[in-house]
Formats: structure tokens, sequence, C-alpha cells
């Protein structure tokens, strides 16, 4: 399985929230590398992985953000 660039945009809206989903997104597997642009009205997370989008949807979602895929 190749390893893919998603971006979604989220409700992650600053450090705190960012430390918050860190464990989960950290601990993901086949996951090269991950961030939340909270300076983007967006707020953008980046993640390079081999994972399918409902794989990290379900994941942010467990801890309790908004999440869905950019196109």
């Amino acid at each position: 399985m190749e390893t893919k660039e998603l971006k979604f945009k989220t409700n992650i809206n600053c450090s705190g929230c960012v430390s918050k989903v860190k464990p989960f997104l950290d601990k993901l597997e086949n996951t090269d590398s991950w961030q939340v642009d909270t300076t983007n009205e967006n707020k953008i997370l980046t993640i390079k992985t081999k994972l399918s989008d409902e794989k990290i949807i379900d994941t942010i979602e467990e801890v309790g953000f908004e999440i869905e895929p950019i196109e």
C-alpha cells in the first residue's frame, strides 16, 4: 500500500486541541507524519499515511473533534 497525503478540514483550533489529538495520531500505524495548521481558517490537518480517510476521520471523531475530507 502506498503512502498518500490526506487533508482534512477540522475544528482543531489551538495548541491545546492539538495536544488532545496528538497521542491518538502518534499511535496510528502506517503514518509517517501529521500536522494541523491552526492559522488556516479551516484548521487543516495534513497527514502522510497508508491508512484510509475513514480511519483518520474515526480517530479524530473519537477524540471529540469535527473533521471532513478536503478533495
